[in-house]
């Protein structure tokens, strides 16, 4: 038997004991020793996630070391490895799968959601969805390389070009991250948020350009960053409602919006601004495989310094009580990880 972390029911989390991880052909177990919390660990905690059942072993961020796979394998990887997992598993037949859109699979499961997570001391994989990572990464930079994925898909869903400018709404983990990794790929980022003290943490990550659409003119300041061009690229990651409709009037005419936060109520968005600028929206959600593998040598040549977002590190036996911690005051930790 093993540790891990189990929601019983919404609010009941604890350490459980489960069976051990078991290896089998096309898989690899891998010894656990980095874990992200994401959102999505906290709305199962608070029975406010539609997509699981209980009870669940949660998490899908995580890292470690392989310690039993098949000793030859199309993949390469090895007992001793450092691997970062891809949490989305997909049927690899339906349409999306058979365009290369695999994160759009229409039979996804992402692991602690749809199916038992990886939030436990070992772990068995699929060796396809694991990435070799280079053994000077620390275990922190590896705790935050799947939230860095979920920016970068923003980024390429949008097109991004070196030069152009890009409205980052929700000053979160992913939007951090989002920033971080515009400036990477010489894009001019402007952070909006409507906590000061985001904003402010933002500079200190090298994004310049910060606003409050609450207390601040937000087109008017946009418009004189971009030399009254207005953004090229608006990327929404809070999920707020009104920030999802703010993005339009953020946009450049023709300019490119991706929407990748989650709102939890249906929003409305006046379709005239969309036709007389002839915005072009996408959805954007989650990554695939090569963009883990994108992230971990962004992160490893210090391109991103993605660990930078990190605020709180605990322990695997205090990651119950962190959890429901930041269930009840989500704004104090912008970024927590457990170190096994």
């Amino acid at each position: 038997m093993m540790k891990a972390i189990k929601i019983n029911k919404p609010g009941e989390i604890y350490v459980s004991e489960i069976p051990d991880a078991k290896w089998k052909k096309g898989y690899a177990v891998i010894e656990v020793k980095a874990l992200g919390v994401c959102g999505s660990d906290v709305h199962a905690y608070a029975g406010k996630s539609p997509n699981v059942s209980y009870p669940l072993v949660i998490g899908h961020e995580t890292a470690g070391i392989v310690v039993e796979v098949e000793d030859e394998n199309r993949y390469g990887i090895k007992k001793g490895d450092r691997v970062v997992l891809d949490p989305y598993l997909y049927c690899g037949t339906c349409y999306p799968c058979s365009q290369g859109r695999t994160n759009c699979c229409e039979k996804l499961e992402v692991l602690g959601v749809q199916t038992q997570g990886s939030m436990s001391r070992y772990f068995a994989h699929p060796l396809s969805h694991m990435v070799k990572v280079p053994d000077s990464m620390t275990w922190e930079e590896l705790a935050v390389t799947e939230p860095l994925v979920i920016a970068l898909h923003a980024l390429h869903s949008l097109k991004l070009k070196k030069g152009e400018h890009i409205v980052i709404i929700g000053a979160g983990a992913i939007g951090m991250l989002a920033g971080m990794a515009a400036l990477a790929y010489g894009g001019i980022p402007i952070m909006a948020d409507i906590v000061d003290q985001r904003l402010e943490l933002a500079k200190t990550f090298g994004i310049k350009y910060t606003v409050n659409p609450q207390t601040e003119d937000a087109p008017g300041y946009i418009r004189e960053v971009t030399g009254g061009r207005m953004a090229e690229c608006v990327s929404e990651v809070s999920g707020s409602a009104a920030a999802v409709r703010n993005a339009l009037d953020y946009a450049a005419p023709t300019g490119r919006v991706a929407l990748t936060g989650w709102p939890n109520r249906p929003v409305e968005l006046p379709t005239a601004v969309i036709t007389r600028k002839e915005l072009q929206i996408v959805g954007s959600r989650t990554g695939t495989t090569e963009e883990f593998a994108e992230a971990a040598e962004l992160i490893s040549t210090g391109r991103v310094p993605a660990a930078k977002i990190i605020s709180k590190i605990v322990s695997f036996e205090e990651l119950p009580q962190a959890i429901a911690h930041l269930d009840a005051c989500p704004g104090d930790w912008l970024k927590l990880i457990a170190l096994l």
